[in-house]
């Protein structure tokens, strides 16, 4: 690759607002430090924790962007709907949106309750069409051909009993990316999704001791079972989501990118083993 395409690279986000939804940590963290070393002009991360919040925003704003971080609830609706008007306030414009917070506890069909099945839709499902309808909306009146990358799951095709209510939120977040991706095309506003595998997270380390009874070996255990000898980074996944929140992938819209080591529909069709029904 020449010094243009490796300046073009690392400037793919010049002038541009990101929103990231879910920026404190893990994937979220990783895709707002990568767009502010392409060029972002301005950054704006929400997330619970305003300890980590404010110290990441500080560290993007000493590395050259604007950075502005927001506390929000996900699972509470006026607070989601704060992001966008305050967006609006402080950059007057949205080119970017990221939908990377997410609910990732477990239940089956016989263990998860009626209220963790509505935090499970409002948190995965509804925050992202309360965020994605703001930033339509800032696009639009702004005439921006803005991108917006939703981050799925590859246990939307279906996924282990374990994961029902999360499965069913991530399925529902695919038809709502192609569903806005058709609606928003004339005004060149693209809408994909990211349905990612296994990733190697601080959550992903809370949920694999609080919910599988994993101890300190899960990691290199689960390493040894992939084909690749590893599960997935967050900064290679960031990489991803940057490629289609960027002009670099073009016009694609409306486009579900499976990011794991496996083939969804190929190999031999499996069958639970005993006692795994949930």
């Amino acid at each position: 690759m020449g010094d243009d395409s490796r300046h073009a690279a690392h400037s793919s986000f010049a002038d541009k607002v990101v929103v990231i939804n879910g920026g404190t940590q893990g994937l979220g963290e990783a895709s707002a430090r990568l767009m502010t070393r392409r060029g972002a002009a301005g950054v704006v991360i929400t997330g619970r924790s305003v300890e980590r919040g404010e110290a990441l925003a500080s560290e993007l704003t000493r590395l050259g962007t604007e950075a502005l971080f927001l506390a929000v609830e996900l699972e509470d609706a006026d607070s989601v709907a704060e992001v966008i008007p305050m967006v609006d306030e402080r950059f007057g414009r949205a080119d970017v949106l990221v939908n990377a917070g997410a609910l990732t506890d477990r239940g089956t069909i016989s263990s998860t309750t009626v209220d963790a099945w509505d935090r499970f839709q409002a948190v995965n499902v509804r925050a992202p069409f309360q965020l994605t309808q703001g930033a339509v909306a800032l696009m639009r009146r702004e005439a921006i051909a803005g991108s917006i990358v939703n981050i799925g799951s590859v246990v939307s095709y279906g996924g282990v009993p374990s994961l029902l209510p999360y499965a069913v939120s991530k399925a529902a977040l695919t038809a709502f990316t192609k569903n806005v991706a058709y609606s928003v095309m004339r005004d060149r506003i693209r809408v994909n999704i990211i349905n990612l595998g296994w990733m190697n997270t601080a959550s992903e380390d809370i949920v694999q001791r609080k919910w599988e009874g994993a101890g300190d070996d899960w990691l290199e255990l689960a390493s040894q079972q992939m084909p690749f000898g590893r599960i997935i980074e967050t900064d290679e996944a960031a990489r991803a989501i940057c490629y289609l929140a960027s002009d670099e992938s073009g016009l694609m819209t409306g486009a579900t990118l499976d990011f794991d080591q496996s083939v969804v529909g190929a190999g031999v069709p499996t069958v639970p083993p005993e006692g795994e029904f949930g």
